[in-house]
């Protein structure tokens, strides 16, 4: 049987060094901190979603955190949906820390977050016991790469904190990405790539992002270090729509928490190939039953050089 493939974003991505986590603020010491949302395994794991409500009697800042960190995988998605059921998720905040994942899965979450109105960040929360709660806050000090850049474009408002880490490079044939060059590709691996940069241009300008994402991400092969995004090619990008994280931090306009019905089903599936991009639809983002699921391939080379990175 001739099983379509579909691309991944990713397969690249930076080791933490143990000193930098140990030094991260309310790392585990006596009388602090109640958990850190994500380290380096978290983020080799597929995507998980934790829930970090505010205090009950906060006068600011009132709206529900979603932790979001690792790969984003063909079950993401559906993932979230568990996640969401009988949550209020308005005015919601998804703090990220990614190293992406699957092109068409992100794009379909990223639609459903845009739907939700929810807001983004980069950074991993944590959370301080402090007299009569609980406290959250956001460390910048997280990464957000390759399709996790554009699970950020589908904030209705999005921030990038000083200190984080925002990288991009090409799609690429998930089984070949690690030895880009030596592989060999058929006409079916080209139309899967052309097919997929357009579902992902169409996204990318649903979202409000601007052509310069697009040009910035395709331009690094996978062979090459991923790029750095620096923070004018962050606004050139649409990727933040404010430069304050306390703009993120705002009350929500409803009670965080409240029950609410059930979210929608997942969107009906279309058809696997799509012959003719402007035909492509929200709901042809979405894989037949049966078709690989391209997923990042988890950290295995370490960090890269501050300087193999074009600023």
């Amino acid at each position: 049987m001739f099983v379509v493939r579909s691309l991944t974003w990713g397969g690249w991505a930076r080791l933490c060094a143990t000193a930098i986590c140990l030094a991260l603020p309310g790392s585990a010491t006596p009388g602090g901190t109640v958990g850190v949302s994500a380290t380096l395994e978290e983020r080799k794991l597929p995507m998980s979603f934790k829930w970090h409500a505010a205090q009950p009697a906060c006068a600011q800042d009132c709206a529900g955190w979603i932790g979001a960190v690792g790969v984003i995988t063909s079950d993401t998605p559906a993932k979230f949906e568990e996640f969401s059921s009988g949550r209020n998720l308005k005015g919601s905040t998804v703090v990220l820390d990614s190293s992406g994942g699957s092109v068409l899965d992100a794009i379909s979450l990223g639609r459903r977050w845009r739907g939700l109105g929810l807001r983004t960040t980069v950074g991993i929360v944590i959370e301080k016991e402090i007299t009569g709660g609980v406290a959250r806050d956001i460390v910048p000090d997280a990464y957000c790469e390759s399709m996790c850049v554009f699970l950020l474009l589908s904030g209705k408002t999005r921030h990038v904190p000083e200190g984080a880490h925002v990288r991009v490079h090409q799609i690429w044939m998930g089984d070949r990405a690690d030895d880009a060059k030596a592989a060999s590709y058929s006409a079916d691996d080209m139309m899967i790539v052309e097919r997929d940069i357009g579902r992902l241009a169409k996204y990318t300008f649903d979202m409000g992002g601007t052509g310069d994402l697009l040009s910035l991400a395709l331009s690094v092969p996978p062979w090459e270090p991923l790029h750095r995004l620096s923070a004018d090619e962050l606004r050139l990008t649409n990727l933040v729509t404010m430069d304050a994280v306390a703009d993120v931090k705002t009350p929500s306009d409803d009670v965080v928490g409240s029950v609410t019905s059930k979210a929608q089903d997942r969107v009906v599936t279309a058809p696997a190939v799509v012959p003719v991009i402007a035909d492509v639809s929200e709901k042809s983002a979405r894989l037949a039953p049966g078709t690989k699921t391209a997923e990042a391939h988890a950290p295995t080379g370490g960090a890269a050089p501050a300087t193999a990175e074009r600023k």
